[in-house]
């Protein structure tokens, strides 16, 4: 019997000032720090967005991040978490910064 948990994937959306802050570095810092997979990028319209895949816990504690941490100069408004799914196995490698 497997004790692994289940592997979830989650898309985000930060608003708030998250460009110029350094925050895509310091978001790939802290995925690869708690062990998570997925990607970052900014938008257009001055947000940050990206998808995070791991274990259950470890993507609730980015997610916790991503919420109320951030970059030491970001300022985070609000985080909005869409497409939450149980996954049956990692669609990346890594964490990335994407442009």
């Amino acid at each position: 019997m497997s004790t692994a948990q289940p592997l979830i994937s989650v898309d985000y959306e930060v608003f708030g000032r998250v460009q110029g802050v350094c925050f895509r570095m310091y978001t790939e810092d802290e995925a690869k720090k708690i062990g998570v997979v997925g990607w970052v990028k900014n938008t257009s319209k001055g947000t940050v967005t990206g998808q995070v895949q791991g274990p259950e816990d470890k993507v609730n504690s980015m997610k916790s991040w991503l919420s109320k941490v951030g970059s030491p100069s970001s300022r985070i408004d609000r985080t909005n978490f869409s497409n939450e799914k149980t996954i049956s196995k990692l669609e990346y490698s890594n964490f990335s910064i994407r442009y």
